[in-house]
Order: C-alpha cells, then sequence, then structure tokens
C-alpha cells in the first residue's frame, strides 16, 4: 500500500528533514510515527501527499511511484488518500454537512451520491444531529470528527493523520481514537503521526520511531519507548509482523 526506499529530504539551506528512510506500510495497517519535534514525522506525511518532493529515493503510495508523478495527476493521487490535521481546516462559512460534502462536490460526484454519502459518514463520526451546524457551534473534539468525516466520505484506502488529537483533551482524544480505530477495520490503512506516549501504549498499534530524521525503530504492538531496537531502518515487515 505504501513503500518507501532510500528516502531522503534536503531542504533548501541544507536542512535534512528526513534521511534514508525505507518503509512497508501494508494494506489495513495503523501505524503510528513517532518522535521528537524536528525527526521528520511531518515531514514524512507530506511527502506521502507529495506536498513536498524527495531529494533521493522512490515513494510508491496506492500502487503509484508518486515520485514519478506529473503535476497534473497530484489531485487524482489525494483520491486515494483522506488527510486528518492537527488544526481541523474546517471551512467557517460552511456547515458540518456542507464542509464535508464539499470534499465530494470537488470530485464532481452527482447529488444523488453526496446526500447519501455524507449522512453515511456523518452517522459514521455521531454527528448526524448537527449538520447543519458551522464549526464555531462545536467542540474541538467535534471539529476533529468533522475532520475525519471529510476526509473519509469518499472512502479512501488510505487516511494520513498529523497530530488529530493535538489539540484535544486526553478524554477527548480517546473518542477520536476509536473512531479511526473503527475506520481502520473498516479495512483502511491508518498513518498516523503523533507525540502523545499515552495514545500510543493504549493502541498497541504498529510503531516507526524517528529521531534526527532517521528510522530507530519500527516494532510491531509497539510503546512509544526508547531502548532495544528489534528493527533497525532497512528492515521490512509482511502482514504478519514479520520481518520481510
Amino acid at each position: 500500500m505504501i513503500r518507501l526506499r532510500d528516502v531522503t529530504k534536503v531542504y533548501e539551506g541544507g536542512t535534512v528533514a528526513v534521511r534514508d528512510v525505507n518503509l512497508d506500510i501494508q494494506k489495513g495497517e495503523f501505524v503510528f510515527l513517532v518522535g521528537p519535534s524536528g525527526s521528520g514525522k511531518s515531514t514524512l506525511i507530506r511527502l506521502l501527499l507529495r506536498q513536498d518532493t524527495v531529494t533521493r529515493g522512490v515513494i510508491w503510495v496506492a500502487g503509484k511511484d508518486i515520485t514519478q508523478l506529473p503535476a497534473w495527476k497530484i489531485p487524482f493521487l489525494r483520491r486515494s488518500v483522506g488527510t486528518v490535521f492537527q488544526d481541523f481546516k474546517l471551512l467557517p462559512n460552511k456547515t458540518v454537512g456542507e464542509n464535508v460534502s464539499f470534499a465530494l462536490e470537488v470530485l464532481g460526484r452527482p447529488r444523488s451520491v453526496v446526500g447519501p454519502q455524507v449522512k453515511q459518514v456523518l452517522e459514521l463520526v455521531g454527528l448526524n444531529d448537527k449538520g447543519d451546524r458551522y464549526p464555531r457551534q462545536l467542540s474541538g473534539g467535534e471539529q476533529q470528527r468533522v475532520s475525519i468525516a471529510r476526509a473519509f466520505v469518499n472512502r479512501p484506502p488510505i487516511l494520513l493523520c498529523d497530530e488529530p488529537t493535538g489539540n484535544l483533551d486526553p478524554a477527548t482524544s480517546v473518542g477520536i481514537m476509536r473512531l479511526l480505530d473503527r475506520i481502520n477495520r473498516s479495512g483502511a490503512t491508518v498513518v498516523m503521526a503523533t507525540h502523545d506516549h499515552a495514545i500510543v501504549d493504549a493502541m498497541q498499534r504498529r510503531v516507526v520511531q524517528l529521531d534526527n530524521s532517521r528510522v530507530i525503530r519500527d516494532e510491531m504492538a509497539g510503546r512509544y519507548e526508547t531502548g532495544e531496537i528489534p528493527y533497525q531502518n532497512g528492515g521490512r515487515h509482511n502482514g504478519d509482523g514479520a520481518e520481510a
């Protein structure tokens, strides 16, 4: 589903954000990207979205080499990838329903499809009774649920989340993680960058830890901790968690 080979990103001025990363993420996995600020987590998310381009290396997403993708095809790539961010990025002048339906309208979906899909995804995130409200009328947790609904309304096979609980209190974060877990169990591949140790430890999913722009740990059902590194950068897992 996602494959990175020898991926390095050097920004103008010489800052190395990601160095020699090799990673395989299988269909249906839930993977945490962890590490301190500046370790490369958000850069990896941007590279997977082609918001940034690699300096060297190759990235495949949903079977496509996105490093060779011409600019005009990038919007088609993003139809396969839903995104959720820390700051929600909702349109303030649109209602909950309009925010979610907008994601389908830009794809040219007919109204006969948009209505039922929006209703279905709002039920999934627990906001079926708040479709007519505006973002300012919602709590932070509810706004993030709208953001997730918008990202998932087109049923993309991949969901990328960059610190989705970063602006939320612990209790609200639990609800968001239950929702992401439900989406993952429906078959979507979820990759989530986070600083939240408690969430990573509670979820017990695969953990890819970065430090100084490199992958230093890749562990199935891992915890957010330092210590022994069971898989060095370059190790690859198959769907059963064994190194390939």
